[in-house]
């Protein structure tokens, strides 16, 4: 059990690192751009990044027990749309999905208040 929980730990870890690295790559010439610090900068690009994870947690989360039958193509335009129940896998999937965007977001939100130069943590 402890091998499958520290691989999961460092793929976990492994996305954490890239979004982080995303994030800072587009907030931190944007900001130098508009003139800000680097410290701000990155702060702010942090609260954006973890907002939207947040928002997307909610989305994910909040997808109802039916899906569209027909997903592939132009779904509505000129086809029927019919609508089937999900199966308990595609369930739990959006659940987990729901989860790792919350802890993502979470961390990004806590690691923009680190780096934030207005604020104090201690």
């Amino acid at each position: 059990m402890w091998p499958m929980l520290f691989a999961a730990a460092r793929r976990f870890a492994t996305i954490l690192a890239g979004v982080v690295a995303a994030t800072a790559a587009v907030s931190l010439p944007l900001g130098l751009l508009l003139g800000a610090p680097v410290g701000r900068s990155l702060a702010v690009g942090c609260y954006l990044a973890g907002s939207a994870f947040l928002l997307g947690a909610f989305f994910f989360g909040n997808r109802g027990p039916f899906r569209i039958a027909n997903e592939e193509g132009l779904v509505g335009l000129r086809r029927p749309r019919g609508v089937r129940a999900v199966s308990a896998l595609e369930q739990e999937e959006s659940f987990n999905l729901s989860g790792v965007l919350v802890l993502v977001g979470l961390i990004l939100l806590a690691l923009g208040a680190a780096v934030d130069p207005r604020t104090q943590l201690i």
